[in-house]
């Protein structure tokens, strides 16, 4: 009887160790993982200046002397997107007439899990709006070359193109800084027998103009803008995949939407 009782005893108390261990495995199967959630670095700039305020009032004479300071606000959108363009015409009457157009956009790119960075975004998006200002078609002479001390990185964009108005000469220049792009668009032409202007002047020009805007973009978001800390708020703005800049021909990019057609035939 003592042997029994002492087996029995025994049994008991196995199966009662085996049970618990299988509990804890159990338990330790089942319970949900811990994972990080997904981050991406915060953009660096959080905002835009006012499109029509970019430029100084010595250089919007230089480029645009007969044009209203104020200039013409295009499609806009508080501290995501916006452009302005000034239209200037000399008429000196028979003796032909001088024409310049200018337009300014800006587009800035927030940081967001499935996109990426505002950055990365912005550096894709400079890349297209070189390419689309390269392929404009009926272009000529076409020239494209890297623009230092503007941004992280700068290119200008320049050609020839034969409107009924006149022979233009068109300057594109595209800067992204940080996460942000700047576009200028730049042409002149003479009109009316007047005498065609330099390519060599206005694409300085426009380059003045660019590092202006882009110093503008900077100066809004203050000191330190540039070393952001991490961020795992994706954001809730859409990267668009068109410009910014008002398109008097209704063409998919900045680039494009200079059209000295259209623009001379407005200001004249």
């Amino acid at each position: 009887m003592l042997i029994a009782a002492g087996c029995s005893s025994d049994s008991g108390s196995d199966s009662g160790g085996s049970d618990s261990a299988k509990g804890a495995d159990s338990a330790a199967s089942t319970s949900p993982s811990e994972s990080a959630a997904p981050t991406v670095q915060a953009a660096a700039y959080k905002s835009l200046p006012e499109s029509c305020e970019v430029l100084s009032s010595k250089t919007l004479k230089s480029l645009v002397p007969e044009a209203s300071r104020a200039g013409k606000k295009g499609t806009s959108e508080a501290g995501t997107r916006g452009s302005c363009s000034w239209s200037s015409l000399d008429n000196n009457g028979v003796k032909g007439s001088q024409f310049r157009w200018l337009n300014v956009s800006l587009l800035r790119f927030e940081s967001d899990t499935s996109r990426g960075t505002g950055e990365a975004q912005a550096q894709k998006y400079y890349e297209q709006q070189i390419q689309d200002a390269q392929s404009v078609a009926g272009a000529k002479n076409a020239k494209s070359q890297p623009v230092s001390g503007t941004g992280d990185a700068a290119t200008l964009v320049r050609y020839d193109l034969k409107k009924k108005e006149g022979a233009f000469k068109q300057q594109t220049v595209v800067t992204r800084v940080e996460n942000v792009v700047v576009t200028v668009d730049y042409n002149g032409a003479g009109l009316a027998g007047d005498k065609a202007p330099s390519a060599d002047t206005l694409g300085k020009l426009a380059e003045k103009a660019a590092k202006e805007a882009v110093a503008a973009v900077s100066a809004a978001n203050g000191e330190g803008a540039a070393n952001p800390a991490p961020s795992d708020a994706p954001s809730g703005s859409k990267a668009p995949s068109k410009s910014a800049s008002p398109s008097p021909s209704a063409s998919k990019s900045a680039s494009k939407s200079a059209s000295p057609s259209k623009s001379a035939a407005k200001s004249g």
